[in-house]
């Protein structure tokens, strides 16, 4: 794969990218109309949604940054994009080009006034992985194989403005209205610039991992904080396959419900105790070593819950609560999903939704075990996202629903529930987690 020399960090260069995104997107339809004549509407359609991901991902990737980790987001939505742009966003995980050896030395220069080879043992010129945000080099210092991070120059300068290019994009798709979205896109661009400090997470990894340690079958990597600053983590490298190489691989039952439990554990603990959690679970900040211990190698998202969102938030989450009528309209407005400009309509129709919404995404949490590789589960989230996708009663009413904290638990879950599938795990004792409340916890 070609390396990057430059990043485009300027507002106009970085618009100029999408615009000649656009311009492509413009001639694919020119193409979809006139396949539509010798084609049947399906396969025009697919042909259409492949080149218009393509051409959208090829510009990202060359920006990176937070673009790209919107794309990267979507691609966890599986329910609401076409295939094509879910596999091609999913691409974010992986697929980037990285940065030049020329550019690393001099972030390193920059802010360690020396090069990496003067700073480790040994250093590794070519990335081994390059994302949205930044890439890892593998390196050697006293005997330690090492990962060393290293962030893309002129991410964090460029979120605000990214954020103002994908926002119309976003609206359209998500259905959102301009009028009272400020806290939503606000959430998000929060989030993004303590994802571009190094120094928070560093921070946040090691008490995290200080605070999940005991957990059984869970690794968390040593971190580094002398090798360390607010573009470079330096952390221990470690050894295992990329969670989404093992899930391919065949298994027996036994090791896939034990990574399937390390997982479910790991994320309750810190959703129940810690009230803070990695908000960003897709496979690529996972791997599973020989074995079969779950490794946990990134904690750029981390996500803290208030006490006033998270008690409605899982009080909703009880069926008997649920089937109370009166208790889950109450809920309903302190989670800020039905408001007091309500038509009766909106009212009616917001109500049934997140009933029928709320009901199958806690049928987990009302059962004492669960059994996540069954496709039925996850066929009716598919069939309710695209039911409601289609609904012509949506247009006119204020989509603009629930508080901003919903924007990244419901990522949280949507990512936990897609890897539980993934790794077809059965038999998940939901609450195992509380054997290990520790005394000084929470």
């Amino acid at each position: 794969m070609k390396t990057l020399n430059k990043i485009p960090t300027g507002k106009i260069e970085r618009t100029g990218s999408l615009l000649k995104a656009g311009a492509k997107i413009g001639v694919n339809y020119i193409k979809y109309y006139g396949n539509k004549i010798t084609k049947d509407e399906q396969e025009a359609r697919q042909i259409l949604n492949e080149e218009n991901a393509t051409d959208i991902y090829d510009s990202l990737k060359e920006l990176k940054g937070s673009a790209l980790k919107v794309a990267q987001m979507l691609s966890m939505e599986k329910n609401i994009l076409p295939q094509a742009y879910v596999e091609k966003f999913s691409l974010s995980q992986f697929s980037v080009p990285p940065l030049s050896g020329a550019l690393v030395k001099k972030t390193f220069r920059k802010y360690f006034g020396k090069n990496p080879e003067a700073m480790f043992d040994q250093f590794s010129a070519e990335s081994v992985n390059a994302a949205s945000i930044g890439q890892v080099h593998k390196a050697k210092k006293d005997g330690k194989d090492l990962a060393v991070k290293i962030q893309y120059p002129g991410v964090r300068e460029s979120i605000s403005s990214d954020l103002k290019l994908v926002k119309p994009i976003a609206i359209k798709m998500f259905n959102i209205q301009k009028e009272g979205s400020e806290s939503y896109f606000q959430e998000v661009e929060n989030k993004l610039f303590e994802e571009t400090d190094y120094n928070l997470e560093l921070k946040r990894s090691q008490q995290i991992s200080e605070d999940c340690s005991h957990l059984p079958n869970l690794r968390f990597p040593k971190y580094y904080p002398e090798l360390s600053c607010e573009k470079i983590i330096t952390m221990d490298w470690m050894n295992g396959k990329h969670f989404s190489e093992f899930t391919k691989q065949t298994h027996s039952q036994e090791d896939l419900n034990k990574i399937g439990q390390t997982l479910w554990d790991f994320y309750m603990y810190q959703m129940h105790i810690l009230k803070q959690v990695h908000a960003d679970p897709h496979p690529g900040n996972f791997l599973v070593s020989d074995k079969n211990e779950l490794l946990v190698i990134d904690f750029g998202c981390i996500k803290e819950i208030p006490n006033d969102f998270y008690t409605p938030y899982f009080e909703l989450a009880k069926e008997e609560n649920l089937k109370n009528p009166d208790i889950f309209r109450e809920k309903l407005y302190q989670l800020e999903i039905l408001r007091d400009d309500d038509t009766p309509k909106e009212q009616e129709f917001f109500t049934q939704l997140f009933y029928e919404l709320l009901e199958l995404f806690t049928r987990p949490f009302n059962r004492e075990v669960f059994d996540f590789s069954d496709e039925s589960f996850f066929r009716e989230i598919a069939d309710l996202g695209q039911r409601y996708a289609k609904l012509s009663d949506m247009k006119g009413m204020n989509a603009n629903r629930g508080s901003q904290h919903f924007i990244y638990l419901n990522r949280t879950f949507f990512g936990l529930y897609n890897m539980m599938h993934d790794v077809r795990a059965k038999d998940i004792q939901i609450n195992h987690f509380k054997n290990f409340i520790t005394q000084n916890a929470g």
